[in-house]
């Protein structure tokens, strides 16, 4: 069986024993969080959110970048999200990644270079702050003074406040 048929299996049965009924479009929570797609790090249970609480935006390195600008504009104009909370991880495989080096291989594998820019970090507290400094100067979000960063430490699972 491969592991997308067991993920079919699973669905039954959640559906079938806890799926919890229709909740509201909007966050219960009023919040959004943008964090790493890394599969070590269950942000639900990091911060203790249930299905319904929260936006949960994710991709490689858990930057901002236009595409989350646009997803927390949608998140706040149209769902009512006031709060931001931006997480990235120790032991991110964006650390250790160059963009020219990614680029050639992918060239290599594929024969050709992707048209889009792969962002990277050597730092993740400065990143953070970054990530932060983006989403508070973005005059497309109504709701900027509430924005906080952690970074989540994938050892001993606590966050630790980027200020």
């Amino acid at each position: 069986m491969s592991a997308i048929d067991q993920y079919l299996k699973n669905n039954e049965d959640y559906a079938a024993t806890r799926f919890p009924g229709l909740l509201p479009r909007s966050p219960a929570k009023h919040i959004a969080v943008i964090t790493c797609m890394d599969s070590r790090m269950d942000i639900y249970a990091v911060l203790g959110l249930q299905p319904g609480d929260a936006h949960v935006i994710r991709n490689a390195g858990g930057i901002v970048t236009d595409a989350e600008i646009r997803s927390l504009a949608i998140s706040q104009c149209v769902l009512g999200t006031s709060e931001v909370i931006l997480v990235h991880h120790t032991d991110c495989g964006l650390l250790k990644l160059t963009g020219d080096v990614f680029k050639e291989q992918i060239q290599s594998d594929a024969g050709f270079k992707p048209s889009w820019v792969e962002p990277s970090f050597n730092d993740l507290a400065a990143d953070v702050r970054s990530s932060i400094a983006r989403v508070k100067l973005c005059s497309l979000l109504p709701n900027r003074s509430m924005v906080r960063g952690f970074i989540y430490d994938v050892r001993s699972g606590r966050l630790n406040e980027v200020t």
